[in-house]
C-alpha cells in the first residue's frame, strides 16, 4: 500500500513498515501511591495483588474509555501486558522493538524483568529494543511499564491538564500514563530510526536519514519518489556514518506548469510517495525498507502576509483542544481523527491550531492527506525555573523532530500567552528563554515560521499573533479596521492588558511588513451556557449566537491588515462551552451557516465530510 493512501492505523505514518503488531487493548493495571513498586520488584515475578485492575490502552485511567475512569490524583501507575512469543520472535540477527507513542510523564519499561527503556516527556515517542531481554524458549513475554506523573509538579509540561483537584475555567482532567498507541515491530539489525523530508518546491526534496547503528561496512540508501504511477526522482547514496542526507532533484518542478500540479496545499493536497531502501553496499542485500510520503510546499511570511508556496495565503484557522469526552487527551482511533479533519474543513476552515498538546501523528496524516494547515504547539509548564526550562526544551525539540516532515505543519508554537514565563515583561531571563526556544526551533527546522510567545509579549515571532476575546464589533473595528488602529493598540496595553511586543525589533519587523498580523484567538462565544460553564461571551439564543458570530468574523474578513485568524474553538470541551460544535460533535448551527460565516462568502461551496472507509474503524 502506498504511504499516501494508508488507512491511518499505522502509528507513525511518515516511516511505515509492514511487519508490526498493535499492543493496544486490555492490560493489567495498578496504582502505586506509596511508590514502593520498584523497591518491591513489581517489574518481575507475579506481584500478586498489585495489578488488581484492567485498563484499555491507550486510554489514560482518568478517561471513561479506559474502563477505570478514576480522576483522583495518583502520581505513579503500573501496567503489565503478556505478549505471545510470535509477536516478538526474531531470527537471523533481527531486532524486536516496542514503540510507545506517548507516556505521561516519566516512564520505565521492563521486558521479562529486565529494564529496557527509560524516558522523560509526556508528549513524545520512545522505543524499547527488547531483543536481548527475551527469555529463551518462553511461549510469552511480560511487558511492564511504570509511569510517574506528579500533578503538583508545575515544572512538568502539562498543557491543559489541571493541577487542581477538579477541572476549572479552561483546564481539564489530568492524563496519567499511556495515552498514545503502543506497538511492536520487527526490524533488521541495521534499520532506519528517523527520516526527515526537507522540500524545495523549486528543485526537489532532501531526505535526512538516521540509522540504528554505525555501519560496520558501507550501506547504500536508495530513495524513489513516485506520483500517479510515474517515477519523479530516484537517488542512491553510500552511507558510512549513522546519519546521512540524500538530495533528490525532481525534473518536473523545472516546468512551472507541471510544478503547480505537484505542489501541496489545502485546496490540492498532493502527496508524493517515497520508498526508502537500505542495502548492504557490497552484497546488495536489503536490510530495511520503509514507505513514506512528502508534500512539496513551502511556508513562510513576507509582504505582510502568510506565504504558502511563496504566495499570500489567508489563514482561516480554528483552535482544537484535542480533548474528547470518553478518551480525554487520547483518541478512539483513526476514524475519529479523520472525521475531525473533515469537519474542520467542512466548516470552512483551512487550518487548525492544536492547542497545548502534541496531537497523535495519525491526525497529522489525515491533515496531510485531506489538506489542512496545522500550527504545531506543545503543552506548557506553569512555573519558570531550571527544571521547567530543561524539561520543556527537551520535549519541544523531540516534538519538532517527530513532526517536521508533515507538510500540514506550517507554524511552530513553543510558548503560549507567557505560560511558564509569566514574568517575561520584567525578567530578562524569561525573555531570553523564549528567544532561545524560537531560535532553537529555527536551527532544527528553518523552513517554517516560529512564534516566540503566542498571543502577546512577543520577543522574536515571525507572526504577530494577537489574542482578543472582545465580542464588540465596533471595538474590534477600531483595533483592526486599519493600520492606524492597530498601531495604536500596539503602542498601548493589549486586549488582555499585556503588551503585544516586548522587543523593538519585533515591532519594527511588523511595521516593515516582514511579520504579518493575525488574530490568533478570538470569539469564544457560547449559546445558552449554564453558570458553572466557561465561555468568553454568552448568547441567549441561536439567533443571537449566529448574528454575533457573523459580526465578529465579519470584522476580521473586512480588515485590510489582518492576514488570518484562529477562532476559539472547534468543539465544546468539558466545562468550556465555546465550541462551534457541542461535545458530541453535533454543530450548534447548520454546517452551511458556519461555513458561510467562517469563509465570509455567501456562495462558498459546501464540503461535506466523507464517511470513513471500513478499514478506518480499526485502531
Amino acid at each position: 500500500m502506498k504511504a499516501s493512501e494508508q488507512d491511518g492505523t499505522y502509528p507513525r505514518p511518515i516511516l511505515r513498515r509492514e511487519r508490526w503488531h498493535s499492543l493496544d487493548g486490555i492490560w493489567e493495571f495498578g496504582y502505586d501511591d506509596a511508590r514502593e513498586g520498584e523497591r518491591d520488584g513489581w517489574f518481575s515475578g507475579p506481584a500478586a495483588g498489585v495489578f488488581d485492575r484492567e485498563i484499555t490502552v491507550p486510554y489514560p485511567p482518568e478517561a471513561p474509555a479506559s474502563g477505570i475512569g478514576e480522576t483522583a490524583a495518583h502520581a505513579v501507575v503500573w501496567y503489565r501486558r503478556r505478549i505471545p512469543h510470535e509477536v516478538l520472535a526474531v531470527g537471523g540477527g533481527d531486532r524486536a522493538l516496542v514503540h510507545f507513542g506517548a507516556v505521561d510523564h516519566r516512564a520505565k519499561v521492563w521486558l521479562d524483568g529486565r529494564l529496557v527503556a527509560e524516558h522523560v516527556g509526556g508528549q513524545t515517542p520512545f522505543t524499547a529494543d527488547v531483543t536481548d531481554a527475551l527469555r529463551s524458549g518462553a511461549e510469552e513475554h511480560v511487558l511492564v511499564v511504570r509511569a510517574e506523573d506528579d500533578p503538583a509538579d508545575l515544572a512538568q509540561p502539562r498543557g491543559k491538564q489541571d493541577w487542581q483537584d477538579r477541572p476549572h475555567a479552561v483546564w481539564y482532567e489530568r492524563t496519567t500514563g499511556i495515552w498514545q498507541t503502543v506497538w511492536a515491530e520487527t526490524v533488521s539489525a541495521q534499520h532506519l530510526t528517523d527520516l526527515a523530508w526537507i522540500p524545495d518546491p523549486k528543485r526537489g526534496v532532501a531526505a535526512e536519514i538516521t540509522l540504528s547503528a554505525v555501519p560496520a561496512a558501507p550501506v547504500s540508501v536508495e530513495i524513489v519518489l513516485c506520483h500517479d504511477g510515474e517515477v519523479l526522482a530516484e537517488a542512491a547514496t553510500a552511507v558510512r556514518t549513522p546519519r546521512g542526507r540524500v538530495d533528490l532533484v525532481v525534473p518536473a518542478l523545472r516546468n512551472g506548469i507541471d510544478r503547480e500540479d505537484l505542489l501541496w496545499s489545502p485546496e490540492q493536497p498532493t502527496l508524493v510517495d517515497a520508498r526508502v531502501t537500505v542495502r548492504d553496499a557490497a552484497t546488495s542485500e536489503v536490510l530495511d525498507t520503509v514507505d513514506s510520503y512528502v508534500g512539496l510546499r513551502s511556508a513562510g511570511v513576507g509582504r505582510g502576509a502568510f506565504l504558502l508556496n511563496d504566495r499570500p495565503y489567508y489563514v482561516r484557522s480554528v483552535l482544537n483542544q484535542g480533548y474528547r469526552p470518553d478518551t480525554l487527551i487520547a483518541n478512539s482511533g483513526t476514524a475519529e481523527l479523520r472525521r475531525e479533519v473533515e469537519l474542520i474543513k467542512a466548516m470552512g476552515f483551512n487550518a487548525v491550531r492544536i492547542h497545548q498538546k502534541a496531537e497523535d501523528p495519525r491526525f497529522l496524516y489525515w491533515a496531510d492527506r485531506l489538506g489542512l494547515l496545522v500550527w504545531g504547539e506543545t503543552g506548557a509548564a506553569y512555573e519558570y525555573g531550571t527544571e521547567a526550562v530543561e524539561l520543556l526544551t527537551r520535549e519541544w525539540l523531540d516534538m519538532v523532530r517527530r513532526d517536521r516532515s508533515h507538510p500540514s505543519i506550517v507554524t511552530w508554537v513553543p510558548v503560549n500567552e507567557s505560560w511558564g514565563c509569566s514574568d517575561i515583561a520584567n525578567d530578562p531571563a524569561q525573555r531570553a528563554y523564549t528567544v532561545a526556544l524560537a531560535n532553537l526551533t529555527r536551527a532544527l527546522d528553518p523552513t517554517r515560521p516560529v512564534m516566540s510567545n503566542e498571543g502577546w509579549e512577543h520577543t522574536d515571532s515571525d507572526i504577530m499573533g494577537v489574542h482578543d476575546y472582545s465580542s464588540d464589533p465596533d471595538l474590534l473595528t477600531r483595533r483592526y479596521g486599519d493600520a492606524a488602529g492597530f498601531e495604536a493598540l500596539l503602542a498601548s496595553p493589549g486586549p488582555a492588558g499585556r503588551t503585544l511586543s516586548l522587543d523593538a525589533r519585533q515591532t519594527e519587523r511588523y511595521l516593515a511588513g516582514e511579520v504579518p498580523l493575525m488574530v490568533t484567538e478570538f470569539g469564544g462565544l457560547s449559546v445558552g451556557a449554564e453558570e458553572d460553564e466557561f465561555s468568553y461571551t454568552r448568547t441567549s439564543s441561536d439567533a443571537q449566537y449566529a448574528a454575533l458570530l457573523d459580526d465578529v468574523f465579519g470584522v476580521l474578513h473586512g480588515s485590510p491588515i489582518v492576514a488570518g485568524f484562529c477562532y476559539t474553538q472547534f468543539m465544546d470541551t468539558a466545562q468550556e462551552t465555546n465550541g462551534l460544535l457541542y461535545a458530541d460533535g453535533s454543530p450548534k448551527l447548520p454546517l452551511e451557516t458556519i461555513r458561510r460565516i467562517v469563509t465570509g462568502s455567501e456562495s462558498a461551496p459546501e464540503e461535506k465530510p466523507e464517511s470513513p472507509a471500513p478499514a478506518d474503524e480499526a485502531r
